[in-house]
């Protein structure tokens, strides 16, 4: 999952009211009790057939994968076993047990560099899940410790940053990654959520443009932009971008923050 999804899986959107202005924000929720989808392409701690078997069910049988894990553990399948345990867990909602459970195999693995920063990674995911980003950031610092500048990565801890009220640190980061990584559309939208939270709203406007050329459906992208009109006072370009979002993904989280947001500019502003 990406880390813009990941947190609007749990995310709450916020009307605040301040000398005459108003802004929104993402912050994540202190837990989540729905099923959450797991990390593409996990990394491989070993090549046993179980492992593989194990990670192939996580999508679709997640009980399934959990009770594999847990028989083959029995059998001595060890930090592979805990792995795909830890992320049968995430799948299943108890994403706070998922990051206790991976960062520990991150910590303790004999694994490769790059596949204990994965595990890390994921550790920082579920934390953000979790509604812990103070921990997600620790998680995905020592990721990037052993893989610096991966863009994945960087754009993780940013939203974890956010999440901390830090935009300037997240701004850092996904500086770093657009640079690396420009057609990364996520990216581009995370930094205008930075940069409208520092208050540079014109550069926001830029950021999330540049994403919807990237992918012009992108949901999150009309989200932010949304917002981004919201707060230049443009009611009905953002009414507009809200529209759209609940029309290219009704079911999703972020229709519901969109919906949220188009009801609470019909109530008024907040007093």
């Amino acid at each position: 999952m990406t880390p813009f999804r990941l947190l609007l899986t749990g995310a709450a959107m916020l009307l605040i009211v301040a000398g005459g202005g108003a802004w929104w924000w993402l912050s994540a929720s202190p837990g989540i009790d729905e099923a959450l989808p797991t990390p593409p392409d996990p990394p491989r701690l070993t090549d046993a057939p179980e492992y593989e078997r194990c990670l192939q069910m996580l999508d679709e049988d997640p009980e399934g994968a959990r009770s594999l894990a847990d028989s083959w553990a029995m059998e001595g399948g060890g930090e592979a076993a805990a792995h795909c345990a830890a992320l049968a867990m995430l799948s299943l909602g108890e994403a706070e047990r998922a990051a206790e459970a991976l960062e520990r195999i991150a910590t303790r693995s004999r694994a490769g560099i790059a596949a204990r920063a994965a595990v890390f990674g994921q550790s920082g995911e579920a934390w953000i899940a979790a509604g812990r980003p103070e921990r997600a950031h620790a998680a995905l610092s020592l990721a990037l410790a052993l893989t610096p500048a991966n863009p994945e990565l960087l754009a993780e801890r940013a939203m974890a940053s956010l999440a901390l009220n830090r935009p300037a640190e997240a701004l850092t980061d996904l500086d770093q990654v657009v640079a690396a990584e420009p057609s990364f559309a996520e990216a581009w939208v995370i930094r205008a959520s930075a940069l409208r939270r520092l208050e540079r709203l014109g550069p926001a406007a830029e950021s999330v443009v540049h994403a919807l050329r990237l992918e012009p459906d992108n949901v999150e992208a009309l989200l932010e932009r949304g917002i981004i009109r919201q707060a230049q006072g443009d009611a009905a370009g953002a009414r507009a971008d809200w529209e759209r979002v609940v029309e290219l993904a009704p079911d999703g989280a972020a229709a519901d923050l969109a919906a949220q947001n188009m009801a609470l500019i019909e109530a008024g502003p907040v007093r």
